[in-house]
């Protein structure tokens, strides 16, 4: 859906990466150009970035570790993730790369529309409106058709990665592996 759509096309990138990582929403958000290993195919994951409101009563970015110490991996990067990372590059070396500088830290791979880094409110927000708008046309859909239309539930940034570990679960056996990609502890 969101591959077809002229209004939410240019979510498919960090979508795409997301439904192909099962990264936190901090870490793929934090991803820098840097952490990227297209020879090896994988991606280094060692930080993540927080929005968070802070004592002067502004919110603002900060990197910070990640979740847990296992947090920090490498990760195997699928082929449809790394064709995703080299179209937002393309796009980017086409209409500016991201320049935002948080904590020294420069390079970040994913930018909103105006150039500045995705917030993870903003992210969800539009995972809901790209859902409503799905199931708002399958609903017309089913009505001009008079056939049951698939509708898609609500859900977050978190359910994605939840997605992926069920996934990653079918074509894996192993637990250690599975833990090493999540970063979990235990």
């Amino acid at each position: 859906y969101v591959a077809s759509s002229p209004i939410y096309c240019h979510w498919l990138n960090l979508f795409t990466v997301m439904f192909g990582t099962g990264m936190r929403i901090g870490e793929v958000i934090g991803l820098r150009w840097e952490d990227l290993d297209f020879e090896n195919n994988s991606i280094n994951v060692n930080h993540c970035l927080i929005y968070a409101y802070m004592e002067n009563g502004h919110s603002e970015f900060h990197v910070s570790k990640t979740k847990t110490d296992a947090g920090i991996r490498v990760i195997p990067m699928l082929s449809a993730v790394k064709s995703a990372f080299l179209n937002e590059k393309k796009i980017q070396l086409e209409t500016g790369m991201n320049s935002t500088v948080v904590d020294g830290m420069s390079g970040f791979v994913f930018q909103n529309r105006s150039g500045a880094l995705c917030n993870p409110s903003t992210v969800n927000r539009a995972i809901q409106r790209i859902y409503e708008a799905h199931n708002a046309e399958a609903a017309e859909k089913e009505m001009r058709d008079h056939r049951k239309a698939v509708m898609i539930p609500s859900f977050s940034c978190h359910v994605i990665r939840h997605t992926f570990c069920t996934r990653l679960c079918e074509h894996e056996n192993n637990l250690k592996v599975i833990q090493s990609i999540m970063g979990h502890a235990d």
